[in-house]
């Protein structure tokens, strides 16, 4: 039985369900589910968690299934993280609609839920922690055009089209091509589930389908490493642009096999995550969303103190 002191608070606008709550402030159990566990990008965002856990004495667990196309066995592990009684929780969704019916279950126990990474199509969460992925995918589209001389055909490879982030991404990217680069065609929109595998073989079936293809942008990290992969094996030469960071894709972008990248602040998302919840148990109130940052990186800025600071093995 964790060591807790009870305290009474008055929730503010936007807060729990109901006007007066319960929450526990020392030792609180805040089980973090994340939408995968085999990229660096979600052991960094556990490192953050951490950080933030261990200063504000709360008890985190943080578990993703092994691929982020698992969403049933996300959805299992929201809901036995929710038979423990959490005093918050904190959640990636997969998909942003699946989610919801625990969700509803966890509002109505009045456990605040903070959303991190990857939103929810509901009002439930108090903050999500994450990047404006709409505007970082569209950085992303400016370089691929200015890249290419801002005339030729590209292709998309995203890890889903259920997760805000993979929505977001996608139309981010797609959206601003469109609107800003008429001269460049999106020839193809695929979705490899953030497996680097079949995102390479997506990347081959591409380049043989599309032989002008001049670009392929990689909308996270199995996607872009997945991207990488196969224009290695096909021996061709386009401009490759991802997303995130971890070691495939440093090596590639110094390699010169890959342009550059978007990266986020994973550490940054962590912390976040359970600083929000911690401030919900004590009644603060929070804002919808907090933006967490993003930064364009290549081999010639990989090292300013900035970046390396968000880069991550």
């Amino acid at each position: 039985m964790l060591k807790r002191r009870l305290i009474s608070v008055v929730v503010g606008v936007g807060a729990l369900v109901g006007g007066t709550s319960l929450a526990y402030a020392d030792e609180a159990y805040i089980p973090l589910i994340s939408k995968g566990f085999q990229h660096q990008f979600w052991q960094a965002v556990k490192s953050g968690a951490e950080q933030s856990a261990k200063a504000n004495n709360v008890k985190i667990t943080f578990e993703g299934p092994e691929t982020e196309a698992m969403v049933d066995k996300q959805i299992d592990m929201l809901s036995a993280a929710l038979a423990k009684k959490p005093q918050a929780l904190g959640i990636a969704a997969l998909d942003s609609k699946a989610a919801i019916p625990l969700l509803k279950r966890a509002q109505s126990s009045k456990i605040p839920v903070i959303a991190f990474d990857s939103g929810v199509d509901s009002d439930i969460p108090l903050t999500t922690c994450a990047t404006d992925n709409i505007a970082a995918a569209a950085l992303a589209a400016d370089k691929m055009a200015s890249m290419i001389g801002d005339s030729g055909e590209v292709g998309v490879i995203v890890h889903d089209q259920t997760s805000r982030t993979g929505i977001d991404r996608r139309d981010g990217f797609v959206n601003q091509i469109k609107s800003k680069h008429p001269n460049v065609k999106i020839v193809s929109v695929q979705y490899g589930g953030g497996d680097h595998l079949k995102s390479a073989e997506i990347a081959k079936a591409m380049m043989q389908a599309n032989p002008n293809l001049k670009g392929i942008f990689g909308a996270n990290e199995g996607s872009a490493e997945g991207a990488a992969i196969g224009v290695r094996e096909s021996g061709k030469k386009l401009v490759l642009i991802g997303f995130d960071s971890g070691k495939e894709q440093k090596e590639n972008i110094m390699s010169g096999l890959m342009a550059g990248a978007i990266t986020q602040n994973p550490v940054g998302i962590g912390k976040c995550t359970v600083d929000s919840a911690v401030k919900a148990l004590k009644g603060e109130k929070l804002p919808k969303k907090i933006d967490t940052g993003f930064y364009w990186y290549d081999k010639t800025n990989m090292n300013d103190p900035k970046i390396a600071a968000v880069l991550y093995d």
